[in-house]
């Protein structure tokens, strides 16, 4: 145990008896005493908050009297701020056009507070930093649209039907209401379809996107985050295609690496070049068991001089695998875009796996942030279109008024109410029991987030230079420390 404590970087005494603490002055006498070795320092000097979600829902992002006694025997997390890696950018959901259809038809007071409880800092509020929306519809709307929808066989290749009131009437007023909140709030678009008379079959589900449209769609994301700027709306970020290997959703559209590339190289770089437009181009947006695709496209250097990153998604892979994209291209950024829980949910099983695979692991894996699928749904699912989703659990049901907090809710408000934009991710042990992530904030505030990835309650201890204290987390149990 002496080694141990020693490769801790801490001189400490054993412990005796019933002792707990730093005991002293038993078990030796006379002229040959040890000298005493130097104390802990007094624990209670460090204000370590603490937040706290159980598997069996006893408690759910509460905040805890932290308790500071030392054990020697149990594992050690060390947390060191001199060794730095990627900069984050959030944490938080999709904001699709079903969630904002629900909170719109919330009453105005109700979902003033729920917005606020979402998306502010203070207090108990959760203060998610980060929203994917879609471009045009995704499946989770009522039903499928573009922004440049036409009768069958009419064509449009200057976008003069080019308009995106379908947002008006439900999204851009809660999104209106976010950014008051909230308005540095990072925005990311993605299309899970061109408009159909692009594509290759003329459908919203499948299809390939022709290239004698190339041009055509590129002005369409051109046009969309100008018309998004004219409402007040700065879209930080576009990816090219939701799940470009996924045509069977709808909508969707199929988009293999080399096409993607092209498409980026010819026409939407130069697009945005010309435009003058600061909005990031984000490539694949799809699964960590295909890091090749990402790889491909990056390989190219005329498509990748316009690229800021790649993104994923977790329903096929490990998430290792997305550090393979950043071994092939470390001056590229990596994202974590999107991952659903099947309705009605497992909340132990769901809190486990997505605090150790997405909290915890995509940041591990260089993402620069963590969203989940989706925000908000109703008690059936709903809406979703004909073909799209139909047990995708919002982080939030909402039935009028009456809101359901889910564990996507409380997987998100682990980290983001704490891990702010311009946080840093920073060195800490790894631990497979102990699945843990660690950030310094801009204001200088450390961060670990824990899992206890055991079966049974475990004691751990986290340091932080000559500081060190013990925590407890029950099996299945996730607990954010600060300070």
């Amino acid at each position: 145990m002496m080694n141990y404590l020693k490769k801790a970087g801490l001189i400490l005494p054993l412990i005796l008896g019933s002792c707990t603490w730093a005991c002293s002055g038993s078990g030796t006498s006379g002229e040959n005493k040890p000298e005493p070795e130097p104390p802990v320092p007094p624990a209670q000097s460090w204000d370590v908050g603490f937040w706290l979600t159980n598997a069996d829902k006893t408690a759910l992002f509460s905040k805890q009297n932290a308790s500071f006694r030392f054990e020697a025997n149990s594992p050690l997390i060390t947390v060191d701020d001199s060794e730095r890696y990627q900069e984050m950018d959030g944490f938080g959901y999709t904001l699709t056009g079903g969630s904002a259809l629900h909170l719109y038809n919330m009453t105005a007071a109700e979902r003033a507070r729920l917005l606020k409880e979402l998306f502010a800092t203070d207090g108990n509020n959760i203060g998610v930093s980060y929203l994917r929306l879609s471009i045009g519809a995704s499946d989770l709307d009522e039903n499928v649209f573009s922004y440049n929808d036409l009768p069958a066989n009419e064509t449009d290749p200057e976008l003069k039907k080019f308009s995106i009131d379908r947002d008006k009437r439900y999204l851009l007023p809660v999104l209106k209401e976010i950014l008051a909140i909230s308005p540095d709030i990072k925005l990311l678009g993605s299309p899970w379809s061109p408009p159909v008379w692009m594509k290759t079959n003329g459908s919203s589900k499948g299809g390939s996107l022709k290239p004698e449209y190339y041009d055509a769609y590129a002005q369409y994301f051109v046009k969309y985050i100008e018309a998004m700027k004219k409402e007040g709306i700065t879209i930080d970020a576009i990816t090219v295609q939701n799940e470009p290997l996924h045509p069977g959703n709808n909508p969707s559209l199929l988009m293999p690496a080399n096409e993607q590339a092209a498409f980026i190289k010819k026409s939407l770089g130069p697009a945005f070049k010309k435009a003058g437009l600061k909005t990031k181009i984000i490539i694949y947006d799809h699964n960590a068991d295909k890091p090749e695709y990402p790889i491909e496209v990056l390989n190219d250097k005329e498509a990748a001089a316009y690229i800021d990153g790649s993104a994923f998604h977790l329903y096929g892979g490990t998430i290792e695998n997305i550090s393979k994209v950043h071994k092939a291209h470390p001056d590229k950024n990596l994202y974590f875009t999107e991952q659903w829980i099947g309705a009605p949910g497992n909340f132990a099983e769901n809190l486990k796996w997505h605090i150790k695979e997405l909290i915890v692991g995509a940041p591990r894996n260089w993402c620069r942030n963590v969203l989940e699928w989706n925000l908000a749904a109703d008690e059936h699912s709903k809406p979703h279109t004909d073909g799209g989703c139909t047990e995708c659990l919002g982080a939030l049901t909402i039935s009028n008024d009456k809101v359901v907090r889910n564990p996507a809710y409380y997987i998100i408000a682990h980290a983001s109410k704490f891990v702010r934009p311009g946080a840093v991710r920073i060195k800490s042990d790894a631990n497979s029991g102990l699945p843990n992530v660690a950030f310094k904030n801009k204001d200088g505030k450390l961060v670990l987030i824990v899992l206890n990835n055991n079966n049974n309650h475990q004691t751990f201890n986290i340091k932080f230079k000559d500081k060190i204290a013990t925590f407890k987390l029950d099996a299945g149990a996730v607990g954010t420390f600060t300070w």
